[in-house]
């Protein structure tokens, strides 16, 4: 009878509920924004390098400023007291001339390591820009500078 009044039966609705979902959501948003502060990605813990067992007596010194500037020289060590000898000391304007310079001291002298000494203020890609392209001309041993 009741189809004649017009009544017609409901008809189920297949569809997900998704307002306790939005709910886990917001949770989980709410515990990463909390959470994220309390983590410190800026701090890096770089590993300490002991002296090496022997110095080079004689290597090629690259030297790099934050100003574009960079010198070159061979340093070697000079008598039994240990004072370093600078034989030549060049400056270079931008990075190709130090790359020209460096392979012409390595030209001649195949058999020297490269020390690598920059300034703290330079930007930490242009010292392995220097050393990937040191690696690059063939020479084996490349060096950081320390304090």
């Amino acid at each position: 009878m009741s189809y004649l009044r017009g009544e017609r039966k409901r008809k189920f609705k297949a569809e997900i509920n998704v307002v306790p979902y939005i709910d886990v959501m917001l949770v989980l948003l709410v515990i990463f924004m909390v959470c994220a502060p309390m983590t410190n990605p800026s701090v890096i813990n770089l590993p300490t390098a002991g002296q090496s067992t022997q110095p080079p007596s004689e290597y090629i010194e690259v030297t790099l400023r934050p100003n574009e500037l960079a010198t070159i020289s061979v340093n070697s060590k000079n008598g039994s007291n240990g004072n370093n000898r600078q034989e030549s000391k060049e400056e270079a304007k931008n990075r190709q001339q130090l790359l020209l310079k460096l392979r012409e001291y390595h030209e001649a002298k195949p058999d020297l390591s490269v020390l690598v000494s920059a300034d703290k203020g330079i930007i930490y890609d242009d010292v392995v820009q220097v050393i990937s392209e040191a690696k690059k001309l063939g020479i084996n041993r490349v060096g950081l500078a320390t304090k």
